[in-house]
C-alpha cells in the first residue's frame, strides 16, 4: 500500500505544509472567477434588445440571465425540440409513451453556476441523489476491482488520501518514486495551472502522453475513464484538456464525485423552467428557424434573416467533398451534422428536420435517423415520424473535383424570410453550428476570427442505446456506472431505477429499462446502426449476464456526431466569448475558457461570460461566476 507519507511527497506537498494550508474537516468554498468590486445596476434603464442563436444549455444560460435583466431576448433555434444535447422526445412503445433523451447526465456539487440557475428556478426537487459513483472494469482485460466514489468534501491533498483508503485497487496504482518519469507525471497533475499546463502539454496527445512513463494503474483506473468522458478519444485529446478536466472533477474539486440525476426527463426537468422563465421575462422562443444571412457592417453586426420550416438558402454555398463517404455509386459532401448526398436529380441534404440529426441512407433507399427514428423515401419525403417537413433539396450551381456550389431549389420562392435587428447577437450553437453560421456572414467579418472557427474541431461519434426488457436484475454498483475495457461502451444507466415514469414502469412489469453509452467510438470500426445495436447488445450480456436470458422489448438507438473536440495544439487558438466584432458573443462548450469547467458546467459558465460581457457594455452588476479552485499551489 501507498502509504500517506509516500504519496505527500510524491505530490510534492509537505506532511505539516499540508496540516497547515488546509483543514481536514472545514468544507472549502468554491473560488470567484467573476465578480464585481462596486455596486453596478442591476437591470436596464432603457430598452435594448439581444437575439440568441441556439438553445443548448449555453444559449439557454444566456437567454435567461440577460433576459432578467430586463433585455428583450429572442432565441432562435434550429430544432423543433429545446435544448440542445439535453434535449427529450416523447416515444411510443405499445400502449406506453416514454420520454427519451440524448443520454443520462449527471449534476455534480461543483456544478456551481448551474446548481445557482436550478436554485434561482427553485427546481431543487426535480433532482435526486444518486449517492455515489462507480468505475468498473471489463474482467477480459483487467484485472481491477470496481471503483466507487463518495463526496469527499476535503480540498488536495485529502482527497488524495480518501482515495487511497476507499480504494480497492491502491497496491496496483502502478507509482514507483524512483522513476523521474512518474515525478514529472506528478508534478503536471498536482501542480495544474490553467495557462501554464495549456502552454506545456497541449501539443501533446493522451496517448502520447500515456508512453512517457506513466503510472499504468493510475492511467488505466482513472485517467482512460475520464478521458473518454470528455466525449474525445484518448488518440485525439489534449493533454492539457485532459488535466483541466481532471482538475475540474477531482484535483481542484472539493465536493468529491457524488451527483445528482433528474428525477424526470432532462427536458422536464431542467430544460423547460429555463424556457418558462424566459418567457416569463417577455422573452421570444422561435424553434424550427433556419438563418439565412447575416449583415455585419462598421464591425458590427446588423441584422440576420431566417426562415421557419426547411432551410432556404438564397444565395449558393460551398461545401467539399466528403471523400471518406463517396463511393462509386454516391457522392457526398460536406461532414458532421451538414452532410449532402448527390443523386442523379439532385442533391438531399441529409439534416433531419426533427432535430438536425444526420439521416443515413439504407440498403433499400431510404434515409433513416439514428437519432429519432424518422424515416424518409428516396427523394426525402417523409415516411414515418416524429419528423413532419421533409429533407431539403438544393440544385448543382458549380462543381469541381473536390467541391460544389449548392443553392436551396425553393430559393426562388421563397418568401417567407424574417429579418431581426437587435443591439446584441450570441451564437450558442454546437460546432457544425457555429462553422455553417460562419458561412453566411455577409460583410467585414474579422479574418482571424474565421481561422479560429474553422479550426474548431468535432469529436468522434456519441451513441446511446437504450434497452426495455421483461425482467429486471441485480445490481450492486452506482445506478450510473462508468465502464472501462469494453470495446464499445463507456458507461451504464439503470434508468428504471433513475426517473420516475421508468421506475413505476418496473413496478407495474416486473422490466428494466437499461441505457448504454459510447462516448467517442471510431466510425471505422461500427459502420452502421445495425453494427452498433449489435455490439451494444453483446456487450451488455458481458455486464449483466441476467439479462441474456430475458426477453428484449424495445430498442432506441441516439447516434450524433456533433460533440465538441478538444485536439492537441488547438487551445491557443480557441475562439473567446468577446469577438473582434463588436456586439457578437460567443458560447457553448468549445470557447476558450477562463478557469476550470466542463461538460454541462461548460456550456452554461460560457453562457454567462456571453451575458456578463453584455452586461459590462451596458454598466450592470455582472453575475458572480464561480468555480473550483483554478490551480494548485504546491508548498
Amino acid at each position: 500500500m501507498v502509504s500517506r507519507r509516500t504519496l505527500f511527497k510524491i505530490l510534492g506537498v509537505g506532511g505539516l505544509g499540508g496540516l497547515i494550508t488546509y483543514s481536514r474537516f472545514k468544507k472549502p468554498s468554491p473560488s470567484f472567477y467573476q465578480q464585481d468590486s462596486l455596486t453596478l445596476p442591476h437591470g436596464l434603464s432603457k430598452p435594448k434588445s439581444v437575439v440568441v442563436i441556439g438553445a443548448g444549455l449555453a444559449g439557454l444560460a444566456c437567454a435567461y440571465e440577460l433576459s432578467c435583466r430586463g433585455f428583450q431576448v429572442t432565441l432562435l433555434e434550429k430544432s423543433s425540440n429545446l435544448g440542445g444535447k439535453i434535449a427529450s422526445w416523447t416515444i411510443n412503445i405499445g400502449s406506453n409513451r416514454f420520454k427519451m433523451e440524448h443520454g443520462f447526465h449527471g449534476f455534480f456539487p461543483h456544478y456551481y453556476n448551474l446548481n445557482k440557475i436550478v436554485s434561482e428556478l427553485n427546481i431543487e426537487n426535480n433532482f435526486r441523489s444518486l449517492g455515489f459513483y462507480s468505475v468498473l472494469f471489463a474482467e477480459n482485460k483487467y484485472s481491477y476491482k470496481p471503483e466507487n466514489f463518495y463526496p469527499s468534501h476535503s480540498a488536495f491533498p485529502w482527497n488524495i488520501i480518501d482515495l487511497a483508503v476507499w480504494s480497492d485497487n491502491r497496491l496496483n496504482w502502478g507509482i514507483n518514486i524512483s522513476k523521474l518519469s512518474h515525478w514529472e507525471v506528478f508534478k503536471e497533475i498536482a501542480g495544474f495551472k490553467l495557462a501554464d499546463s495549456f502552454q506545456r502539454l497541449d501539443h501533446l496527445s493522451v496517448i502520447d502522453w500515456s508512453k512517457i512513463g506513466f503510472p499504468q494503474g493510475l492511467y488505466d483506473l482513472y485517467f482512460l475513464p475520464f478521458a473518454r468522458s470528455t466525449l474525445n478519444a484518448p488518440d485525439v485529446l489534449s493533454v492539457g484538456e485532459l488535466l483541466q478536466f481532471f482538475h475540474f472533477y477531482f484535483f481542484g474539486n472539493p465536493e468529491g464525485l457524488a451527483f445528482n440525476g433528474t428525477k424526470d426527463d432532462m427536458g422536464s426537468s431542467l430544460v423547460n423552467p429555463i424556457i418558462t422563465a424566459i418567457k416569463n421575462n417577455n422573452g421570444e422562443v422561435i424553434t424550427e428557424t433556419n438563418i439565412s444571412n447575416l449583415i455585419c457592417e462598421q464591425n458590427k453586426i446588423q441584422s440576420l434573416d431566417y426562415q421557419q420550416g426547411n432551410e432556404v438558402i438564397n444565395v449558393p454555398f460551398k461545401v467539399d467533398k466528403n471523400t471518406v463517404l463517396c463511393n462509386k455509386n454516391e457522392t457526398y459532401y460536406g461532414d458532421s451534422d451538414r452532410l449532402f448526398l448527390e443523386t442523379d436529380k439532385q442533391v438531399i441534404g441529409l439534416t433531419c428536420t426533427h432535430q438536425g440529426c444526420t439521416v443515413k441512407k439504407q440498403e433499400d433507399g431510404t434515409f433513416l435517423c439514428p437519432c429519432h427514428g424518422a424515416i424518409y423515401d428516396n427523394n426525402g419525403k417523409v415516411v414515418k415520424g416524429p419528423a413532419k417537413r421533409d429533407l431539403s433539396n438544393y440544385k448543382v450551381v458549380e462543381k469541381d473535383e473536390k467541391s460544389v456550389k449548392l443553392i436551396s431549389e425553393q430559393a426562388e420562392e421563397n418568401s417567407n424570410t424574417e429579418t431581426l435587428q437587435t443591439d446584441y447577437y450570441v451564437i450558442a450553437t454546437n460546432v457544425p453550428g457555429i462553422q455553417d453560421l460562419w458561412t453566411k456572414i455577409d460583410g467585414n467579418n474579422s479574418e482571424s476570427l474565421t481561422q479560429k472557427i474553422e479550426e474548431l474541431a468535432v469529436a468522434d461519434p456519441f451513441a446511446v442505446a437504450r434497452f426495455w426488457f421483461d425482467e429486471d436484475f441485480e445490481w450492486k454498483h452506482s445506478n450510473f456506472t462508468s465502464l472501462s475495457g469494453y470495446k464499445l461502451i463507456d458507461s451504464i444507466a439503470l434508468y428504471h431505477r433513475l426517473q420516475t415514469q421508468f421506475i413505476e414502469w418496473s413496478k407495474s412489469t416486473g422490466g428494466s429499462v437499461v441505457e448504454l453509452h459510447a462516448y467517442c467510438y471510431k466510425e471505422k470500426d461500427f459502420p452502421t446502426q445495425d453494427i452498433l445495436l449489435q455490439t451494444f447488445e453483446q456487450e451488455l450480456y458481458k455486464i449483466v449476464p441476467q439479462l441474456s436470458q430475458a426477453n428484449v422489448l424495445h430498442r432506441e438507438l441516439v447516434n450524433q456526431k456533433n460533440f465538441s473536440g478538444y485536439p492537441p495544439n488547438s487551445y491557443q487558438n480557441r475562439p473567446e466569448t468577446v469577438t473582434e466584432i463588436d456586439n457578437l458573443f460567443l458560447a457553448g462548450d468549445w470557447v476558450k475558457m477562463p478557469f476550470p469547467c466542463g461538460l454541462m458546467e461548460r456550456a452554461v459558465s460560457s453562457g454567462l461570460l456571453a451575458a456578463n460581457a453584455i452586461l459590462e457594455k451596458e454598466g450592470l452588476q455582472r453575475r458572480t461566476l464561480l468555480t473550483v479552485n483554478p490551480g494548485i499551489k504546491l508548498i
